[in-house]
């Protein structure tokens, strides 16, 4: 008797017997993969955060890295990002409306809004791809110091950052890529960059309006000048003989003149652009965060694309149809919304925050 009860309040709250919660098995091992895939990208950026909340004073600031547009020449901050971010959204809402339409075996209207869906994913795919060589090539260049440090060229008569190109000198020289095309690509090493240290330090000395930016991000000028500690009373006094831009709180430190000529004295190497090992933009940890936390969902958008692919032909084909329901679209709408929402998660702490 009491078996019985026991037996019949469980199936009560399950409501599916064999199927927990009503869930097919297949959806339910979805759930239990978003669950840990989700875990996954939390550890990836909690160690992001934590890397950057150590190293707050040198991490780049996301306005002054991603400014780039497909064929339009010019500063646009973030503003690609951003409509990459609207690309993925709007894909997740006609996901939405196929699983909809699948509930309500409409086959035509579900075609339709997954091939919408697809569309979106891969457009969201090839901009992450032009965006990572964007990032990788780099237009602009800086070097780098013995101690590791990034130090970045500004015009200091428009404050606009100055590309290399635009001032260094050209100095003849033995200097060689390694390339094939060159006759010496059986040499180990890397592809040198387009202007040597020497051509960089002519050009900085021969033009008066080029300054340094540092790494370094600019605190509180006022609360530290109210501080009794003699250490925050120091810093303001070298910030005020070698910043040209004292007072731009969180902002990166533009050196004066007189100071960038003694720290281009530090420089070692000339770096072009971003990989593992150097990175133009500053810290070496922000160039590995990129492209391993960006790199890690671009696979899981690729993935989904090639998925909704599959479902699609089937949708074509009349597999689901003939099966009487379109669970497979729910359940691939299920991993595209999680990829939509770890991008919302991206978005903001690697780019907005």
């Amino acid at each position: 008797m009491d078996s019985t009860v026991a037996t019949g309040s469980e199936e009560n709250v399950w409501g599916g017997g064999n199927r927990p919660l009503g869930a097919s098995y297949g959806k339910l091992m979805m759930w239990f993969f978003l669950v840990s895939d989700a875990l996954t990208f939390s550890g990836l950026l909690a160690a992001y955060g934590f890397s950057r909340f150590k190293f707050i004073e040198t991490w780049p600031i996301a306005d002054q890295v991603f400014t780039h547009v497909p064929f339009v020449h010019g500063n646009f901050p973030m503003i690609y990002v951003a409509l990459m971010t609207l690309i993925l959204i709007i894909s997740s809402v006609t996901m939405v409306l196929a699983v909809d339409a699948g509930h309500n075996m409409k086959k035509n209207a579900v075609i339709w809004y997954m091939f919408l869906t697809i569309i979106g994913g891969a457009i969201f795919v090839g901009s992450q791809a032009w965006e990572w060589g964007t990032f990788i090539k780099g237009d602009f260049g800086a070097v780098e110091t013995k101690g590791g440090r990034i130090l970045q060229f500004v015009n200091s008569e428009t404050g606009e950052r100055a590309a290399i190109a635009d001032f260094a000198s050209t100095i003849e020289s033995e200097r060689v890529n390694h390339e094939k095309r060159n006759g010496i690509w059986y040499y180990d090493g890397a592809e040198l960059p387009s202007y040597s240290l020497n051509e960089v330090v002519a050009g900085f000395k021969a033009n008066r309006s080029i300054v340094i930016r540092t790494e370094q991000i600019l605190p509180n000028i006022e609360k530290l000048k109210a501080s009794d500690n003699p250490k925050d009373l120091a810093k303001v006094a070298r910030l005020e003989k070698d910043v040209a831009n004292i007072s731009g709180e969180g902002e990166k430190a533009i050196l004066t003149r007189e100071a960038s000529e003694s720290k281009l004295n530090d420089a070692v190497q000339v770096v072009e652009g971003a990989n593992l090992i150097q990175n133009e933009y500053g810290s070496r940890l922000f160039a590995d965060f990129f492209f391993f936390i960006t790199g890690f969902h671009g696979f899981h958008v690729t993935s989904g694309v090639v998925i909704n692919m599959i479902i699609f032909f089937n949708v074509i084909l009349g597999t689901y149809e003939k099966r009487g329901h379109y669970e497979m679209v729910e359940k691939v709408g299920l991993y595209w919304h999680f990829v939509d929402l770890v991008w919302v998660f991206v978005f903001t702490f690697f780019y907005l925050v």
